[in-house]
């Protein structure tokens, strides 16, 4: 257990603190988070995921390995809608509930936690398309719900307009969807542009978690008890779903436990930024992501230990 907790949690602290501290000391000001964000969003990541999606063979043993990263989205998103037609909830209620839980830092988080966890070439691997393919359903589902909440003041097939829009503009989906493309086209990126993608997506563990750090800082969080019962939602329910559908699909150990561990990460960053666009729960939503984040090395440590990583 020790040397898990030093190949995770420790790097994780480190590299939050060192952003946290840059803030606190004025090397980094207000708003330098969003450059950082975005160079993860637009360069990092998509470089990342493009070029491992390329070199990824969608083989039946591949594909079942994705569906059984995306189920337990759906399978939440059932038994929320259940809950919310037996139990009478508003519609808000149960919005928030869905953006509690879809939308996890899978890639921001995700995958430097478990490349963290398990410093192989097929755990990077792993880490990257269950990502890529957990993303993909998070993004549109939160997206959608996000756009319902705003129809009091359009109408639904605005709304669809807009989805469609931001969908088809999202370098993390174009990167995913065009990596995928070339590989079942069987189209080899050159060498050179090879080399130099993987370098940059190279830097994505070290400056997302950095930017999660210098995020944090000096934000306003209220509700915090309410927030602490939506974590566990990511905490405890939709891993254990994850644990579920992965023993179904009889996943080999490592599979079952990067599926489980990235349907436990905190919830996304950029909820802050869409729950501001949206004028969405944008307190709750904030105190969410800090203690999910917070508490992140000390649960997915615990999930480790349950599926047999001591």
């Amino acid at each position: 257990m020790n040397n898990i907790v030093m190949k995770t949690i420790v790097p994780i602290i480190l590299l939050m603190g060192a952003g946290f501290f840059s803030r606190n000391r004025g090397i980094l000001k207000p708003g330098d988070e969003r450059v950082l964000s975005g160079y993860v969003y637009y360069f990092a990541l998509p470089a990342l995921f493009l070029v491992n999606m390329s070199e990824t063979d969608f083989t039946g043993e591949t594909l079942r390995f994705i569906l059984a990263g995306i189920i337990p989205v759906f399978v939440m998103l059932i038994i929320f809608i259940v809950i919310y037609f037996i139990f009478r909830l508003s519609r808000n209620t149960l919005y928030l509930l869905i953006l509690s839980t879809i939308f996890g830092s899978t890639a921001f988080f995700g995958i430097p936690f478990v490349m963290f966890a398990f410093p192989t070439r097929q755990g990077e691997h792993l880490a990257i398309l269950s990502a890529a393919s957990i993303s993909i359903v998070g993004v549109t589902i939160s997206i959608l719900v996000l756009e319902l909440y705003r129809l009091e003041q359009s109408t639904i097939w605005e709304g669809v307009k807009r989805l469609a829009k931001r969908l088809s503009r999202n370098p993390l989906i174009i990167s995913i969807l065009c990596g995928i493309l070339l590989s079942l086209m069987g189209i080899k990126i050159p060498s050179p542009l090879s080399t130099s993608l993987h370098m940059l997506g190279g830097t994505t563990a070290t400056v997302a978690i950095f930017m999660l750090g210098v995020f944090l800082y000096g934000r306003r969080y209220t509700n915090i008890a309410q927030a602490f019962k939506l974590s566990l939602l990511r905490i405890l329910f939709l891993p254990t779903v994850a644990l579920l559908t992965t023993k179904f699909f009889m996943l080999p150990k490592m599979e079952n436990s990067i599926l489980v561990l990235m349907h436990g990460m905190p919830v996304a960053i950029s909820m802050i930024i869409l729950s501001e666009r949206y004028d969405f729960y944008k307190e709750t939503i904030a105190s969410l992501i800090l203690i999910s984040s917070l508490a992140a090395g000390l649960y997915l440590n615990l999930w480790l230990m349950v599926l047999g990583h001591h």
